[in-house]
């Protein structure tokens, strides 16, 4: 694998999704990047802070801004597993981000199933990474919580 591939980000996406499967969260996990290096990583909080808008691209927003001392982040990637929700592609809307790399899509609460004009006109957005690792540790999870 690339050093610095979108492949290689994914995966330490999964990473963060792994945690979120360990601690009994929805596994979705989030990287995001500037210059090739990781400025934020974290995954689902929903259950841990109590929390309907704790999603990982939520904390990742926040964190990556932090990091970088302002709200907009351009010049930056977010990678994450599964395809943002409305609520999340809103506010990366508004975070200006350059690029949005998922894995699994989400076809009955993803953004792209109300409109594919949610994020900014800028943002170039990059399905199927690493399709299977993403939408694998999800059915997981479910299966689990079924048995």
């Amino acid at each position: 694998m690339e050093l610095y591939s979108d492949d290689y980000f994914m995966n330490e996406a999964l990473k963060e999704a792994k945690k979120a499967f360990d601690a009994d969260e929805v596994p979705v996990g989030v990287v995001i990047v500037a210059d090739n290096k990781i400025i934020a990583r974290t995954h689902n909080l929903t259950e841990r802070l109590i929390d309907v808008t704790a999603h990982a691209e939520m904390q990742a927003i926040t964190s990556a801004a932090n990091f970088i001392g302002g709200k907009y982040l351009n010049d930056c990637t977010l990678y994450v597993t599964l395809e943002p929700c409305l609520m999340c592609a809103g506010a990366l809307y508004w975070s200006h981000l350059t690029r949005l790399v998922y894995g699994a899509s989400d076809d009955k609460k993803g953004f792209l199933t109300i409109s594919e004009t949610v994020l900014h006109p800028k943002t170039i957005v990059v399905k199927g990474i690493l399709e299977q690792e993403c939408s694998g540790i999800l059915k997981e999870f479910f299966q689990k919580k079924r048995n």
